[in-house]
């Protein structure tokens, strides 16, 4: 049974002041809205929110049920982490697809001859407008970077590949919490219950 009305609905409440408190050439922006409640012009109250473009993540699964992760520092997460490859939707109007096999040849080198949309979903919509589009890539083979180099913290990621149960037991028992992994994991394993892939 299906239950009507349950579906995220495009909304807002009135936005009385902006104020930005970061903005550079980057992707990404800090801002502070001064909100009302509707019907309430007396009561106001002030929200943060993190400007972002979105971004895409892949779990790439190979014939063995292997899964190509890395990790990979995180300065906020004060911690290396298990993460799948992933990237911002930086080139405005780019498919997300389009986006995510880039990063796959980038972060990973490897290409897919196959593609699925997952899910999509917001990770922290409290805090910010970043939407993550999680694709299934398969029919993996060897794919150079090109020109493209790492830096950063990406210039010490490893590639590792994980045996899909194995990673399905570590977001499970918590030793791999990194949010658009569990969310791949996840939603992997319902669609194969379900016989959907």
């Amino acid at each position: 049974m299906t239950v009507p009305g349950i579906a995220d609905e495009p909304h807002t409440w009135p936005v009385i002041n902006t104020r930005d408190i970061h903005r550079d050439a980057w992707v990404v922006a800090l801002r502070e809205d001064t909100v009302q409640r509707p019907g309430h012009p007396d009561e106001t109250f002030s929200r943060l929110v993190m400007e972002h473009p979105g971004a895409v993540v892949v779990l790439a699964v190979d014939d063995e049920e292997r899964v190509c992760c890395i990790r990979q520092y995180r300065h906020s997460g004060q911690a290396v982490f298990i993460e799948l490859p992933a990237g911002i939707l930086d080139a405005e109007g780019e498919d997300p697809q389009v986006t995510a096999a880039r990063e796959l040849r980038e972060e990973v080198e490897l290409k897919a001859e196959d593609w699925r949309l997952l899910l999509t979903n917001f990770p922290s919509a409290g805090i910010t407008s970043e939407l993550h589009h999680i694709f299934l890539a398969r029919d993996l083979s060897h794919a150079g970077r090109g020109d493209f180099e790492l830096h950063a913290e990406e210039a010490e990621l490893e590639v590792v590949w994980v045996p899909f149960e194995e990673l399905l037991d570590a977001v499970l028992d918590g030793r791999v919490r990194e949010g658009p992994l569990v969310s791949a994991v996840l939603a992997y394993e319902v669609l194969r219950t379900r016989g959907q892939l």
